[in-house]
């Protein structure tokens, strides 16, 4: 924890913390990037479970959204580190931190295994009825991204 304390006692964590603008600006900031990724995602996995969308292809969905995705994806990453900062060591103090993590890196590894795997058979399935596996994926992401977002949630809450 001694390191979690020197994080949030140092100059950027204090100066965060102490403020009384940059911690509600750098938090919209992330909401708002947060905001573009979940959208993003949510639409592509509407897709894979064949649910919206359908008159596009998934290749087509994914080249509009990841550039965007991707994108929010690191401005949330550098607001949330820089949130992190300022309550290092509260945030690490309750169990739900660390698990909105599980549940993103959960996340990674279910779009790393539909990149590997699932996505060479795209070509079967692009237009049409997405493959079991696509559909699964696309649910299995839609439940660990709903994880980041209800942990997301009760950290505001309950830190």
């Amino acid at each position: 924890m001694s390191i979690f304390r020197s994080i949030q006692d140092s100059g950027l964590g204090t100066t965060i913390a102490q403020s009384d603008w940059m911690f509600p600006t750098i938090e919209v900031a992330h909401v708002l990037c947060l905001s573009v990724v979940l959208g993003t995602i949510v639409v592509v996995d509407l897709r894979l479970l064949g649910l919206a969308s359908k008159e596009r292809s998934v290749s087509a969905l994914t080249k509009q959204f990841l550039p965007w995705t991707w994108s929010a994806w690191v401005c949330a990453a550098i607001t949330g580190t820089l949130l992190f900062t300022s309550r290092a060591a509260d945030y690490m103090t309750h169990p739900v931190f660390p698990t909105k993590f599980v549940f993103m890196g959960l996340a990674a590894l279910n779009m790393l295994y539909f990149h590997f795997t699932t996505q060479k058979t795209m070509s079967q399935w692009d237009t049409g009825q997405p493959s079991g596996g696509a559909k699964a994926a696309g649910l299995i992401s839609l439940l660990m991204w709903g994880g980041v977002i209800i942990c997301g949630r009760q950290i505001g809450f309950l830190i």
